[in-house]
């Protein structure tokens, strides 16, 4: 066997489409007294260990929230940094990710990163778009209401061209006009590091989606943590608004 796996959880019911909250690379690196640099670099081995083993679990899209609108508040150098880490990891990672048959994908402003950040994301998206793997889909600069604003722009703008009417406006519209409209429906989330919140993430998304946190800091995040919180969504049971009987007599 040439990977870690969990006899435990059934490859019929992994979820289609997991989003996680990585946080704590900060955290992980004060407690070692090293700078926060560190953490977010450590942080990237995480992503490496969790990518792969989410891809081998037959998962069909892992989005990670990278950077969110709310982040270029920090500190400059530690923006400056980040954005160097990640066109380090996708000029590093492209290689694999390539052989490893995943489709790179990124939502939010992507147009707020440096200009050199932007082109390795646009890289990885075109030469990994015919793979038909697992989507890698990495957040950046992303703030979920922005994005239900974006939708609602757009909706507007077909109102005024006369293609739909305001009325006739529903979820669906919505969900089309998204960021995320070409993945599957949200399965789980995941936050690391022991807060209990969504940090404005996937806020529409995540409305039937399982919730899964762990007191680990992101870099100590591992392939049995992914397990684990896999093994907790299966023992859920999803109503979406119905009762345990329904559910079970729709399962006879």
């Amino acid at each position: 066997m040439d990977f870690h796996h969990n006899p435990s959880i059934d490859p019929d019911r992994v979820p289609a489409h997991i989003a996680i909250i990585m946080d704590g690379n900060g955290r992980w690196a004060k407690k070692r007294f090293l700078p926060r640099i560190a953490g977010h670099r450590e942080g990237v081995k995480a992503v490496d260990r969790i990518v792969s083993h989410a891809r081998r679990l037959g998962v069909k899209a892992l989005t990670l929230y990278s950077f969110s609108l709310e982040n270029w508040s920090r500190p400059q150098g530690e923006v400056a940094a980040l954005m160097e880490i990640l066109a380090e990891f996708l000029e590093r990672e492209l290689t694999r990710i390539l052989a490893e048959g995943i489709r790179f994908n990124a939502i939010g402003h992507i147009e707020d990163l440096p200009k050199f950040a932007q082109e390795w994301v646009h890289r990885a998206m075109e030469e990994t778009v015919t793979r038909d793997g697992m989507v890698l889909t990495l957040a950046l600069s992303y703030s979920s209401q922005r994005e239900i604003a974006d939708a609602a722009q757009a909706l507007a703008r077909e109102v005024l061209a006369g293609k739909i009417s305001p009325d006739d406006i529903d979820e669906d519209d919505i969900s089309r006009n998204l960021y995320t409209s070409n993945l599957p429906a949200l399965d789980l989330m995941i936050r690391t590091s022991g807060e209990l919140r969504l940090s404005n993430y996937l806020l529409w998304q995540a409305a039937y989606a399982e919730l899964y946190f762990t007191d680990l800091y992101w870099p100590d995040f591992s392939e049995q943590e992914l397990d684990r919180a896999i093994l907790a969504y299966q023992t859920r049971v999803r109503k979406f608004g119905l009762t345990e009987d329904q559910i079970s007599s729709r399962q006879v």
